[in-house]
């Protein structure tokens, strides 16, 4: 069976030290610790870029430290993809999908689409994982000639018991 492949956004890594969030850490930590095998997992340019905007160096050691320590696959976006991407992102917002002031949400949205991913893994319950949300998307989408629905969940939705 194919793995399905899922992208991170940001909020997912740095759920890994969100000590005011004791459950969403826990089930955080436990997605990168036995589940992170089962899928084929990537990251991007734009996460690394707001990993590296952390105002607190402590924080945005161990959030590096993260990508590097479980390996995370960066998606390699191509020159001739960028304006594809930025105009995708632009659409979310125009047709107010995407709030005006989280413009990087559409960018990890269009990214997904584009890339042709299954998943988007957030904990970001009011931009992006939330049905509403996944439903307006990928309506969206589909205006724009892209047929394959993309599935924004949060680490939760990803767990699953073992047989």
């Amino acid at each position: 069976m194919k793995k399905l492949k899922i992208y991170l956004d940001t909020s997912v890594i740095s759920f890994m030290y969100a000590d005011d969030s004791p459950e969403k850490q826990s089930i955080t930590r436990e997605f990168f610790e036995k589940y992170l095998s089962v899928y084929n997992v990537y990251i991007s340019g734009l996460v690394l870029t707001e990993i590296e905007s952390t105002r607190n160096a402590v924080l945005r050691r161990k959030l590096k430290k993260i990508v590097m320590e479980y390996d995370l696959k960066v998606i390699e976006t191509a020159p001739k993809d960028q304006q594809t991407l930025f105009s995708l992102a632009r659409r979310y917002v125009k047709d107010g999908v995407i709030p005006r002031g989280k413009f990087d949400d559409a960018m990890h949205v269009a990214m997904c689409v584009h890339y042709e991913f299954d998943i988007l893994l957030s904990w970001n319950f009011r931009h992006l994982a939330n049905i509403n949300k996944q439903i307006r998307i990928n309506a969206v989408n589909k205006k724009e000639g892209y047929l394959k629905e993309l599935f924004l969940l949060s680490p939760m939705e990803v767990l699953y018991e073992e047989e």
